[in-house]
């Protein structure tokens, strides 16, 4: 409808970026810290469980088309109730500063701060536990060698 009114699409609009400012500084904004935390702490989990089962980061998703619907099945079933937390949470915080819900912003906004940081989490997690494993195995080849007993 504030489309009709207005002629501007509010994702798009410089009141969105505005909003988005009103909201760091507004009741809740301790979520703008929580809620990516939660999300790495997911994805640190998943990251070092995708290492030991030798599965790819995700960017395995554009490599390896054969496990692409592994991996996004898996990265969703991880995330997806704090996913919904964050849409809902964001809506309650828009009724509560500005008296407006705009769902559009609360789809863009709460997936946002869950899937970067989860994400990227995750792939560094991943790398970072194939390496701890990698150097693991040359530890213990190198005291094979010296000991052969």
């Amino acid at each position: 409808m504030e489309f009709f009114e207005r002629g501007e699409l509010y994702l798009l609009s410089q009141r969105f970026i505005d909003d988005m400012v009103a909201r760091l500084h507004g009741p809740a904004r301790l979520r703008f810290i929580l809620q990516p935390m939660a999300a790495m702490i997911l994805g640190v989990r998943d990251g070092v469980k995708d290492a030991r089962a030798s599965d790819p980061p995700l960017w395995g998703l554009i490599l390896h088309p054969g496990r692409r619907l592994g991996l996004v099945r898996s990265a969703l079933v991880s995330i997806r109730d704090l996913l919904a937390m964050a849409i809902l949470l964001d809506l309650a915080v828009q009724f509560l500063i500005f008296r407006v819900v705009h769902p559009g912003a609360a789809l863009v906004l709460g997936p946002l701060l869950i899937a970067l940081p989860y994400a990227s989490s995750r792939v560094l997690s991943n790398r970072v536990a194939r390496w701890q494993r990698k150097r693991a195995r040359i530890t213990e080849s190198h005291r094979g060698i010296r000991n052969p007993c």
